[in-house]
């Protein structure tokens, strides 16, 4: 599955480094990651092109 890799990555660092804090679950993140590459509420996205 595409993404699988990014998730566990991202929990591991949240459990890791972030002690205590809120792990989001996988729809959580790959809505984040959605919004912080092509942008929403008007917020800068990442472009390639």
């Amino acid at each position: 599955m595409v993404g699988q890799g990014d998730y566990d990555a991202y929990v591991a660092h949240v459990r890791a480094r972030h002690d205590g804090e809120a792990i989001m679950t996988r729809d959580e993140f790959f809505c984040a990651r959605k919004n912080a590459r092509f942008g929403a509420s008007g917020e800068r996205a990442f472009r390639c092109c």
